[in-house]
């Protein structure tokens, strides 16, 4: 307690006026009152203020009481401010917005997505401003670029896709997030790897698993809610083609043009991580997509115990269906398509909801896919209906500079659903959604 009084703290001065004020506040009161209690208490009081009209005393103590609020209220508003500097010095926020965050978001719905790629941190982003209460577990399958160097050459698993989630739900400064982010353009050995992949392997040869590894890299980011990788087995996606072909490996799959027929990994009897049935089960809102279909969002399904823990939740299950199409993986496929890729691989149908953009894009950013084979996803609804799926139609797409999901867009719709389910039961939700701008 002695340190508060140690020179240089900051915070002795403001503490003294709050003090002053609360004795002005006092006295205020005694003067407005008259005196009448401190008359029989002090003569001298009493001696000195006998001849003057109560009516000055009274705008005394109005005058002393004023002065004593403002005296508090600018005491405590510094004692904080002071306080705050220190204990976030560089934080953009309001220490209203931290105590929002801390607060409020914690009594958000919980909320696990599924997925990877670019389409899951994307959904993160506009996600975490609802709630903290979020877990996304994430597809561990990538052997291409950086997360496939690494995860050949140190036997870790693909740090990629986790890197994207971790800094997507991170509430660290921009210049940390940047930093995890950055990609290294030059070096013989580090040319293509980012600086977060990076991190997340030397913390893993440190700590000694990749889990631990996740843990200490979402504190450094201070991220919202929980990462985890859909398992801790290494594998590799398999895709056998309609033609009866069969390919190896996420980055080569689409290489080969080729319809797809179904998707597996290798060994087939990966298990999911702990953590990820355990929030499956207690989750409001179970969240698949946006991302690749055949490379993001089935890969995890695939693993045992998942699909049947999404089957068997209470949770409502939503279905995000991308934008465009993906060369070699979904090339022609509707909306309806995608579910029933989903329905064949998870054994029955995992989806409550079906999120669709209604939005046309740009003709030149329509002209610009078509020079990559990909075209805007045709939202066919009577076969959606036809599945009993409830379809949530809207504008959900911005074009710069790639055409992707709104964050923003996309959380809030995911929040009016499960508004729409919960009810009553979600009555800071229900104060949050018309509060919230989008």
């Amino acid at each position: 307690m002695l340190r508060w009084l140690y020179p240089g703290m900051k915070v002795k001065r403001w503490l003294l006026l709050a003090l002053l004020g609360l004795v002005m506040i006092l006295g205020g009161i005694i003067f407005f009152l008259g005196f009448g209690p401190m008359a029989e208490l002090t003569v001298m009081i009493y001696y000195f203020t006998r001849e003057l009209p109560s009516l000055f005393w009274r705008i005394m103590g109005l005058a002393m009481l004023s002065l004593g609020l403002f005296f508090l209220g600018m005491g405590l508003r510094q004692m904080v401010h002071s306080l705050f500097e220190v204990l976030l010095p560089d934080s953009d926020s309001g220490l209203a917005d931290v105590i929002f965050n801390k607060r409020v978001l914690e009594k958000g719905p919980k909320i696990v997505v599924i997925g990877g790629g670019t389409g899951l941190s994307i959904l993160l982003r506009g996600i975490k401003e609802y709630t903290n209460n979020i877990t996304a577990i994430v597809t561990v399958s990538d052997d291409g670029g950086s997360s496939g160097k690494l995860r050949d050459e140190m036997g870790i698993l693909p740090p990629g896709d986790i890197r994207n989630c971790l800094v997507a739900l991170a509430d660290a400064e921009p210049l940390m997030q940047s930093l995890f982010q950055y990609r290294f353009s030059q070096g013989e050995n580090l040319n293509g790897h980012s600086f977060g992949n990076l991190f997340i392997a030397a913390m893993t040869k440190i700590s000694g698993d990749f889990e631990t590894a996740i843990n200490h890299s979402s504190k450094v980011l201070a991220v919202r809610g929980k990462v985890i990788p859909s398992t801790l087995t290494s594998s590799t996606l398999m895709a056998e083609y309609e033609d009866g072909d069969v390919g190896a490996g996420e980055s080569n799959i689409p290489l080969a043009k080729k319809p797809i027929r179904r998707v597996f990994l290798q060994p087939d009897n990966c298990q999911p991580h702990p953590v990820a049935l355990k929030e499956i089960q207690e989750a409001d809102i179970i969240v698949l997509g946006p991302g690749s279909l055949y490379t993001s969002i089935v890969p995890p399904l695939l693993i045992e115990g998942i699909s049947e823990a999404i089957q068997k939740t209470q949770a409502v299950k939503i279905y995000v269906c991308n934008v465009m199409t993906q060369p070699g993986e979904t090339d022609g496929y509707t909306a309806s398509k995608h579910l029933q890729v989903l329905k064949e691989h998870a054994g029955t149908s995992i989806a409550d909801y079906a999120v669709v953009n209604n939005k046309v894009i740009s003709s030149k950013a329509a002209q610009k896919y078509k020079s990559e084979d990909s075209y805007q996803v045709v939202v066919d609804l009577p076969e959606l209906h036809k599945n009993g799926i409830t379809v949530i139609e809207g504008p959900l797409v911005e074009e710069e500079p790639l055409v992707r999901h709104d964050p923003d867009k996309l959380a809030r719709v995911i929040m009016e659903i499960a508004l729409k389910v919960n009810g009553s039961k979600d009555n800071l939700l229900r104060w949050f959604m018309p509060h919230r701008s989008t």
